[in-house]
């Protein structure tokens, strides 16, 4: 019988629990762009910003592939193709690492994978993939919440030894609701109420109603932050890296201004997803990658566009 050592689900209250497992493994085990500082702060905060990761021609060419996928979708009656809560503009499209080739080539991109192997200490995989799109006026908020805690209960993912890498798309200001998480917090992680649904996800990817900390807890991680809670901001071509147990969310977008990233999560390829911790039916393979599972190899990733411009 295994071990649970990140119960959530399991009754009506909220448990603050300090963290088993260590943040960075096996440092120093993979060359890559990260240098001594980058994982401490990485270590400390839960998340990592790096500025300039891809040129202006680079973002460009990311900017009009997702374009050009978000107008494919359009109308596209398929569960990788989530909407608004509110109507039909689409909100997310999930699996394009194996649905599209720019977006299967950008997932091998070789400094984001090396910087991923840096921070897990291992070689690793896609345990999911999208690209997210807020529009002006209307994109919807989406409330704190841990992924670990959702890939734990929901698909079976043994330890928080994942990081989520969301490239940047367009400039990300204050007031176009981007995203945003508590420092330190993962460090600890929040035992949530409740049971789960058959097929919660259908409806949690629109809004989450389960698997959200209570209000005690995210004060209590706030305070421990030192009253402090940072915004990714800046400019398009950025690159986000946060540890999959770190509070975030975003609040909604009621600026002219949309906001739109890439969004790969790297999984350590020694924590591939087992049985849901919470006794549910395995999420579905485009949330959760079971099948085929190898190491990527870092390459190049835009050498057909640039030939071809």
């Amino acid at each position: 019988m295994r071990t649970d050592f990140y119960p959530s689900r399991v009754g009506s209250g909220a448990k603050l629990m300090k963290r088993e497992d260590p943040v960075i493994h096996n440092r120093g085990q993979f060359d890559g762009p990260l240098n001594a500082s980058d994982l401490d702060a990485y270590e400390e905060n839960g998340f990592l910003m790096l500025n300039d990761v891809f040129s202006e021609d680079e973002v460009d060419i990311m900017a009009e592939q997702l374009k050009q996928t978000l107008e494919n979708a359009k109308g596209e009656k398929s569960d990788t193709v989530v909407t608004e809560p509110e109507g039909d503009e689409v909100r997310s499209i999930f699996e394009v690492h194996k649905n599209n080739d720019f977006f299967r080539r950008l997932a091998s991109n070789e400094h984001i994978v090396k910087a991923a192997r840096q921070l897990l200490g291992s070689d690793v995989y896609i345990n999911q993939s999208r690209i997210n799109f807020k529009p002006g006026f209307s994109g919807k908020e989406f409330y704190w919440h841990s992924d670990f805690e959702t890939w734990h209960v929901e698909d079976g993912m043994p330890k928080p030894r994942a990081v989520s890498c969301s490239i940047i798309l367009t400039d990300n200001y204050e007031y176009n609701g981007p995203l945003m998480l508590i420092p330190g917090s993962h460090q600890w992680f929040v035992s949530c109420p409740g049971e789960t649904p058959e097929n919660n996800h259908k409806q949690s990817l629109q809004k989450q109603e389960l698997g959200i900390p209570d209000q005690e807890s995210l004060t209590q991680l706030f305070e421990k932050a030192g009253k402090r809670i940072e915004t990714a901001t800046g400019k398009a071509g950025m690159v986000l890296f946060f540890e999959s147990n770190t509070m975030h969310g975003s609040a909604g977008n009621i600026s002219p201004l949309p906001r739109s990233n890439a969004f790969f999560v790297f999984n350590s390829i020694h924590n591939q997803l087992e049985e849901p911790f919470g006794n549910t039916k395995p999420r579905p393979e485009f949330l959760a990658n079971r099948e085929g599972i190898k190491p990527i190899e870092p390459q190049p990733t835009f050498e057909k566009e640039k030939t071809t411009t």
